[in-house]
């Protein structure tokens, strides 16, 4: 039975609103058609002379679809995505109008680029910017209220070429991946595939809260997270969320969204309850890792979007809620070939598969090599929350292989693998179930880089990150050790005894980074120091990695970020964390004076008026009396704790040096926060329910 509340079938749907394949194979005509699948298809130029007839087909089928603007969408180093609309309409001078849209425009727009994050590779007053069409991103038609225009996925940098956004290094560190990865498949002897693209399946995690709660949180608000808040007294340890039934409100929601998501070609596939109260799942299906990052923005923003006409507000903070579990976003990454090759496809012979043996090991030297700088692009403050918390991978990079590949690397570093361990079959012991093909190893969700079956799992990724800045890391580092790889290869007589020589190496030198425990215990962080794995634990430093030499060097060798590029973003990450870490700061101490304070204060009057009233009655009031002084007592702390964060605050803002002032705030504003923190939450537990001016942990996480 077909659902009445969808207005079209999901076939006919899905893409309806996205200027795809099937459309421009239909508008164009075949030689401009064929030019342009030569562009996506092979990475080849996009040859200029056919964009006026491309913009042509694309604004006539926008219009069809009820657009009356175009806009460059692209995203600027702020973590979200910009869009500078453009009307269609061109005046003639009979004073009409007609509906142009020219090559120009399609291919290249000039939004002010003096407000955006630079990290000085400009000055504010120098605001000429430049965006530049990825047609290998789909164009696509996103209707916002009664306002519809056709959106062109972009590029931006400066008038100087520097790239002052997170899709540019992405595409370049798409191109050298393939590069690299080519010259190792050509060595090898393939001699059938063109072209190795990177993939991704982002998983997103994220919580839904009723509007009328968050309207009174102004935490939520101005920070995305709680800043206050008791613990409630039933939280996540029934552990009956988890892949529960879905709330019918929930469930309304997420249809809406799958219907909104699935006309820009967003492959919506997996939805469901997540660990903690209130917190679910998104999956799609895997795409280019520059379409799925774009498709991951759009998920983001049309969850919000969606959320409010449901009475909802969506959360993508990390830790939204202190004490249960928080948002991430599982990276799921792998390279496939141009005629359908996944390269991290172990099959039924893994220990064999030289090819498949050659790109696991390229990537577990990748990790371990570059494990800093991995650690580097996931660094955010909502992140800081999360990792290592007992919900999510700790800051120590390391590798899950599974007992299959681990038995099989162990085997090359001792001479060569001869076998590969197989799954068997499950065995439920009901007559009527079937025995299930088991697969060759268990999976482990505490290892922050894990190998999921044909691809690796990076789930140390923040909810709220673009997807664009740890995968061009990913792209690079791994490029990197490919190129180390090709270049033995291309000078080897015998490739095969080269190959294997390489293989014993790097499963020899990168055991240490390997580990398939359980990475939440003490004992594995004592193991992981010995084995000298690095173990950063908070942004500041792990931005750190950034600037190193050998990072510069990579970048700029791939040719994915200059080392002005480079540093630019290290201070841009660096003023962002300061920034978030102020404005939570600054509302700690607005919540704290202006409405849990006054509550408190109001509390301990009215429960003074009693032991007043009770002791004229002459009974005893020992029982308010030890109310009002615990109540008294949490007072004082929290006037102490406003007046040092005021102090703190105050302080770290007037550090005119970033990487300074990054370390002023990590330091001393949030310890001072805990504190305000603390005390408040003590006095949530004492205060009058009706007086508390906060809606609750536990209205906010149970309540629909």
């Amino acid at each position: 039975m077909s659902n009445p509340n969808v207005s079209e079938p999901v076939n006919s749907l899905y893409g309806s609103n996205v200027f795809s394949d099937a459309v421009m194979r239909e508008r164009l005509p075949k030689d401009v058609y064929k030019s342009i699948k030569r562009t996506i298809d092979q990475g080849a130029a996009l040859d200029p002379c056919i964009a006026n007839t491309v913009a042509n087909a694309m604004k006539d089928w926008a219009i069809e679809k009820g657009a009356t603007h175009f806009c460059h969408w692209f995203q600027p180093m702020t973590g979200v995505t910009a869009e500078k609309h453009d009307a269609f309409i061109s005046p003639t001078m009979d004073g009409r109008t007609i509906m142009e849209f020219s090559g120009k425009e399609l291919t290249q727009g000039e939004p002010d680029a003096s407000s955006f994050p630079s990290g000085g590779l400009r000055a504010t007053f120098e605001a000429r910017g430049y965006t530049a069409w990825d047609c290998t991103s789909p164009v696509f038609v996103k209707e916002n209220g009664d306002s519809i225009s056709l959106y062109i996925p972009s590029a931006f940098c400066s008038y100087t070429s520097e790239a002052l956004d997170k899709k540019t290094p992405l595409l370049r560190s798409m191109d050298a991946l393939n590069k690299q990865a080519m010259r190792v498949l050509k060595a090898l002897g393939n001699t059938t595939s063109n072209r190795v693209i990177a993939t991704l399946g982002p998983e997103q995690e994220y919580f839904l809260v009723d509007a009328e709660f968050v309207k009174d949180r102004m935490d939520l608000i101005l920070c995305g997270r709680t800043l206050f808040g008791a613990a409630p007294p039933k939280g996540q340890e029934m552990e009956d969320h988890y892949f529960g039934s879905i709330h019918e409100r929930v469930a309304s929601y997420m249809t809406e969204l799958n219907e909104e998501l699935w006309k820009l070609g967003v492959s919506a596939k997996t939805q469901h309850n997540e660990v903690a109260p209130a917190q679910y799942e998104l999956a799609p299906i895997f795409a280019t890792v520059n379409v799925a990052t774009d498709h991951n923005q759009l998920t983001m923003e049309t969850m919000q979007k969606v959320a409010i006409r449901h009475g909802f507000v969506c959360l993508l903070h990390e830790k939204p809620f202190a004490g249960v579990n928080g948002s991430g976003k599982h990276n799921n990454w792998s390279m496939v070939t141009d005629d359908g090759i996944n390269l991290l496809e172990p099959g039924s012979t893994p220990h064999d598969n030289e090819q498949f043996l050659i790109m696991v090991c390229a990537i577990v030297r990748a990790v371990d090599k570059f494990a800093p700088l991995l650690r580097s692009s996931v660094a955010t403050s909502g992140n800081d929350h999360r990792l290592g918390a007992n919900e999510a991978p700790p800051a120590i990079v390391s590798v899950f292989l599974g007992d299959q590949l681990t038995d099989i690397f162990e085997q090359i570093a001792n001479g060569g693998a001869t076998s590969s361990k197989t799954g068997g079959k499950l065995k439920l012991g009901v007559s009527t179930l079937p025995q299930l093909p088991k697969d060759c190893t268990d999976r482990n969700r505490t290892s922050p880089f894990a190998f999921t079956g044909n691809k690796f799992e990076f789930r140390m990724v923040g909810s709220t990150q673009s997807t664009s800045g740890p995968n061009f890391i990913l792209n690079s580092i791994v490029a990197d050790v490919l190129c180390e790889i090709a270049d033995a290869l291309d000078k080897a007589s015998d490739v095969s005894a080269k190959a294997q020589e390489i293989l014993a190496r790097i499963a020899k030198e990168h055991a240490r980074v390997i580990f398939n425990g359980d990475n939440y215990t003490a004992e594995w962080a004592a193991e992981a120091e010995k084995r000298g794995l690095p173990n950063v634990r908070n942004s500041v430093d792990a931005l750190d990695a950034m600037i190193d030499e050998d990072v510069a060097r990579l970048f700029a060798q791939h040719g994915v970020l200059s080392k002005g590029e480079l540093h630019a973003r290290h201070e841009i990450l660096l003023e962002r964390y300061c920034k978030e870490i102020n404005i939570e700061g600054l509302a700690t101490i607005a919540i704290a004076k202006r409405q849990i304070l006054p509550a408190a204060i109001d509390f301990s009057g009215a429960i003074a008026n009693t032991i007043n009233a009770v002791k004229a009655a002459g009974a005893s009031s020992k029982a308010q009396s030890k109310v009002l002084a615990d109540t008294c007592a949490l007072i004082d702390e929290l006037q102490v704790g406003i007046v040092k964060l005021e102090e703190a605050v105050e302080k770290s803002a007037a550090v005119d040096d970033i990487p300074k002032q990054a370390r002023a705030y990590r330091d001393n504003v949030i310890s001072a926060m805990g504190a305000v923190r603390k005390a408040a939450d003590a006095l949530e537990m004492i205060v009058d329910a009706d007086m508390w001016p906060l809606p609750t942990y536990a209205e906010m996480l149970f309540l629909r």
